[in-house]
């Protein structure tokens, strides 16, 4: 099944988990799915490991969520690290197996450098990469939206013209990166209703667990931390408290987004249940 109908037809719930790499993370990932599967996510995404590096066990994962727990899966591609062809073999393999959903992206460039350098007969754009994709008969294709501007991109307004040619290359919806404040989505659903732009617009949720998740998240995405959840992460005296603090947080905020209109939630996991149970506990999703 295509995601895009899904989000024709419902409120759609979904969960972002990433391929293990020993033998506890497979264990932890395990345990995690056991307990989010109970709440019937209409599908999962997959992410794909920095320059390709889990390709085959981002595609195992996927169908592992779909032959053995009936999930629907949707799987990362990036532009990093590929040329055309040996994309184009992979998708082939991905089609081939029955997968029909890919989230295209960019990437982040490697390790240790500071700016993405295409591979040889590569894409610099993940506008590219969705053209590139949609030539392929048969994948639904999702990208990557950015409510305060993606850490690269100089302003907003370049930033909202690169979403723009992704949608216009093919894209099908939209998953936003994680925020905080939902006066800032708000904003960046105006601004692409300016620009015609009238796909499925997704929020993506992370609640926050830890105080060294909120200097991960403003320094690796550029996410801003509003001065209410701050000012009371803050105040909390050990780690269960903020831990409580933030997930109370995100109640809020999934409960003002769902009752605004928002097509879905896709809440990024970490491969850990206990806050996103929390969550959807809560609001009833």
């Amino acid at each position: 099944m295509k995601i895009i109908d899904l989000y024709r037809e419902r409120f759609v719930v979904s969960f972002e988990i990433f391929p293990p790499k020993t033998p506890q993370g497979e264990e932890g990932l395990r345990q995690a799915l056991d307990d989010l599967s109970g709440y019937q996510p209409q599908y999962i995404s997959v992410t794909y490991g920095a320059g390709g590096s889990t390709q085959e066990k981002t595609l195992e994962l996927a169908l592992s969520l779909r032959d053995a727990q009936g999930i629907l899966p949707l799987v990362h591609f990036t532009c990093v690290g590929a040329g055309r062809d040996e994309i184009r073999r992979y998708l082939g393999q991905v089609k081939d197996s029955g997968i029909e959903n890919i989230l295209a992206l960019r990437g982040d460039p490697p390790r240790g450098e500071t700016r993405f350098t295409p591979p040889p007969d590569g894409f610099a754009y993940a506008s590219e990469l969705v053209s590139f994709i949609r030539s392929i008969d048969g994948f639904c294709i999702g990208v990557a939206g950015y409510p305060e501007k993606h850490i690269e991109a100089p302003d907003m307004r370049t930033d909202l013209d690169n979403l723009k040619r992704k949608v216009d290359a093919g894209a099908d919806f939209i998953i936003t990166q994680l925020f905080y404040n939902n006066e800032d989505f708000y904003r960046f659903m105006d601004s692409l209703a300016k620009m015609d732009i009238r796909v499925p617009v997704v929020p993506g949720i992370m609640p926050v667990t830890g105080l060294s998740q909120v200097d991960r998240v403003t320094s690796m995405c550029g996410a801003t931390v509003p001065k209410e959840l701050l000012r009371r992460l803050e105040r909390c005296e050990d780690a269960d408290s903020i831990c409580e603090a933030g997930i109370e947080y995100s109640i809020k905020q999934c409960v003002e987004l769902k009752a605004w209109g928002a097509p879905g939630l896709h809440f990024y996991t970490l491969n850990r249940a206990q806050a996103i149970k929390r969550i959807m506990d809560a609001t009833g999703l």
